[in-house]
């Protein structure tokens, strides 16, 4: 039957079927009799194990345990605090605290600028989401490394929506923005709260990284741009001319470049020697990596301090220096449900929530794992979901605009020694006696500074691209090269919500595509050796195909989503024997008379999938052609009975345990029929 052993038959008797148990995956056939390997010996291994003390912090219900144990079990699991509180060792006190005043040095200021640079709010609502969501984290999330607080790329997401509902109603009133930002802030954490609930923590896995670094890319392009304005003292001339927030990029870009002759020098002095002090300090903080105490030093701290006390004492502000004068002297506001200003459409406002929650999270996930993996501790996506959910429902309720991690705070926090969430509750304190007792000395803190700390972070986010950019590039990976450019050119050329809209919606669509198409590969025979059998694919000129036998080995399990074109790629398999070839094509392989599916593999499926394999069966014997399945688990065949699936193939006869023996039946009975035909 095989190219080079045709004739060859065996003697030996046909192993019928027993049901498969076991789970490994075993691509070269059970045929090799190869044992078990070591790891079916040994308990698997976990990338994020549970350290000791996880026994005594995530306690399951005994059975027959009474309300009482179980309420107090439960709260332990749900809300964090309770779990790690009671058993606090003092011995780590002076780690949190450090941890904390050095990530407060830093989330302060930056609270400052992206509230009222990216956000176009005033001051204190950037430092009341650094509080509020900050208290609300350390008690209900799981990560003990990660700052939460305002972030630069879902500032300026809020901030595009609050200048586009603003353009349309036609309104500049303060007042309107906050309202807006509140309701966004509430919608952020109704929506996150929603997905931990219904558990979509998964969801950082399914975003296209090509996608979503040409979108973070974008983003800090279109954040520096923006600031240059400010940057150059060209913010009055802007607003002359009609350029704001509801403009585009492009004509940002090109206002700048008509203007230029304009700018306001000591702006452009200020702004320009604040970037060069950030910069330069924190190549400093890299190259001296053996002098520990460079790490603690909050450069940004230090830089607004220097330049709000310079323009106090010299006055810059009346020569033209631009000053952040926040009008509110600090205090705290009463939690309020926020009302829609009269003519903004609400409706129109989730929207953005949505894609501002999926960013958010996304970016806080991703850091979250890897300090979970550094300090060897569990964390839950899911659980994730909800802290960020309740963090930004209270957030809203108290004028804050969202918040979620970042990566620059949370490697502070963690250098620092954080050992705890007890870090993060710190920090809010310190962010609480903020708003009461320092907004006032920040009154000559420069715009221009601010600007500055934003291109700053702006630049960060631009750190890795080369990177991922030359990765592609080298493995020649055109597709993702071609999506990053997309999401890119979209987020600059239209608006950062249209190129938030398009990573996110084409990440799904390649999932489903993906996800559509089943996992089947074809085997051939091994030269030589009768009972092995490889993929094709892997062994090309080398694993043979068998006339007149299709070997399908099912590599994962079937349902609804990827078994609608489960057909089309069996009858290409079986025309042509690979997928790469164009269906215009003449057909390379000989008639098939017998199917074998191997689904050692195939865990499950559903009854959609039995379905389709009911219609493929009866496709296969209309036309003469026998099927045989090999090595199908126990309760895969269940369903196989039940749907009448297991009788329509040719019941127990046509299972088998290798696909060795189901090829020795297949063989049998040729020589059989030729027998017979030769008596005849």
């Amino acid at each position: 039957m095989t190219r080079s052993t045709q004739g060859q038959s065996s003697g030996s008797s046909p192993h019928r079927y027993s049901p498969v148990h076991h789970h490994g995956d075993d691509s070269s056939d059970s045929d090799d009799n190869s044992e078990s390997t070591p790891f079916a010996k040994h308990s698997r291994v976990h990338l994020y194990q549970q350290p000791e003390e996880d026994d005594e912090l995530y306690p399951r219900v005994s059975p027959g345990a009474d309300l009482w144990t179980t309420f107090r079990t439960r709260l332990r699991y749900y809300v964090p605090i309770f779990r790690w509180l009671p058993h606090y060792s003092m011995d780590g006190f002076g780690h949190d605290f450090i941890a904390g005043l050095t990530v407060a040095c830093l989330i302060i200021p930056q609270s400052l600028s992206y509230a009222t640079a990216l956000a176009h709010l005033d001051p204190i609502h950037g430092l009341y989401s650094a509080f509020v969501p900050g208290i609300i984290y350390s008690i209900f999330g799981t990560s003990r490394q990660l700052s939460v607080g305002p972030e630069a790329l879902v500032s300026m997401l809020v901030g595009s929506a609050i200048a586009q509902q603003q353009h349309a109603i036609g309104s500049t009133d303060p007042k309107t923005a906050l309202a807006i930002g509140c309701i966004i802030t509430l919608f952020v954490g109704l929506f996150t709260f929603f997905l931990g609930f219904v558990r979509l923590g998964f969801l950082d896995s399914v975003l296209s990284r090509a996608l979503l670094r040409g979108f973070i890319t974008a983003v800090a392009v279109v954040v520096i741009i923006e600031q240059s304005i400010t940057l150059f003292g060209l913010k009055e001339l802007a607003e002359e001319f009609g350029i704001g927030e509801q403009s585009s990029t492009v004509e940002k870009v090109a206002f700048i470049v008509e203007n230029f002759g304009h700018i306001h020098y000591l702006t452009t002095i200020v702004s320009f020697s604040s970037i060069i002090f950030l910069l330069s300090f924190g190549s400093i903080k890299k190259r001296l990596t053996k002098v520990p105490f460079l790490a603690f030093i909050p450069e940004i701290l230090l830089c607004v301090i220097l330049y709000t006390v310079l323009t106090g004492l010299f006055r810059w502000d009346k020569d033209g220096l631009a000053i952040l004068a926040p009008a509110d002297a600090g205090g705290f506001q009463l939690p309020s449900i926020p009302s829609a200003p009269e003519g903004v459409p609400v409706r129109s406002l989730f929207g953005t929530a949505v894609l501002i929650s999926i960013i958010g999270f996304v970016e806080s996930i991703v850091i979250t794992k890897q300090y979970a993996t550094k300090h060897n501790y569990s964390v839950s996506p899911n659980r994730e979901l909800v802290a960020m959910g309740i963090a930004n429902v209270f957030g809203g309720l108290f004028q804050a605009i969202p918040a979620f991690g970042s990566l620059s705070r949370s490697k502070i926090n963690d250098k620092a020694g954080a050992r705890t969430q007890l870090a993060g509750f710190i920090t809010a304190l310190i962010v609480l006696l903020s708003i009461f007792f320092l907004l006032p000395y920040f009154y000559y803190l420069p715009k221009a500074v601010l600007a500055g700390i934003i291109c700053v972070a702006a630049l960060s986010l631009l750190s890795e691209t080369p990177h991922d950019v030359k990765f592609m590039w080298q493995i020649q990976a055109w597709f993702d090269l071609g999506l990053l450019l997309l999401t890119f050119i979209t987020t600059i050329t239209v608006s950062v919500e249209a190129g938030t809209l398009i990573a996110i919606a084409l990440s799904f669509l390649l999932v489903i595509k993906t996800s559509t198409y089943p996992r089947i590969t074809i085997m051939g025979r091994m030269p030589g050796a009768k009972g092995k059998f490889r993929p094709i694919k892997d062994y090309p000129g080398i694993a043979e195909h068998i006339d007149g036998v299709l070997i399908v080995k099912v590599e994962e399990g079937l349902y609804f989503a990827n078994t609608g074109q489960l057909k089309d790629r069996l009858h290409r398999l079986e025309v042509f024997g690979d997928m790469s070839v164009h269906p215009s094509e003449e057909a390379r392989l000989n008639p098939v008379d017998h199917v074998i599916f191997d689904v050692e593999n195939m865990p499950s499926l559903d009854a959609s999938a039995a379905q389709i394999l009911l219609e493929i069966v009866d496709a296969y014997h209309a036309r003469d052609i026998k099927v045989y399945f090999v090595k199908l688990r126990e309760n895969s065949r269940e369903l196989f009975e039940k749907s009448g699936l297991l009788q329509r193939a040719g019941g127990e006869r046509h299972l088998f345990r290798r696909t060795a023996d189901a090829m020795d039946h297949i063989e049998r009975e040729s020589l059989s029929l030729t027998e017979s035909e030769v008596q005849v």
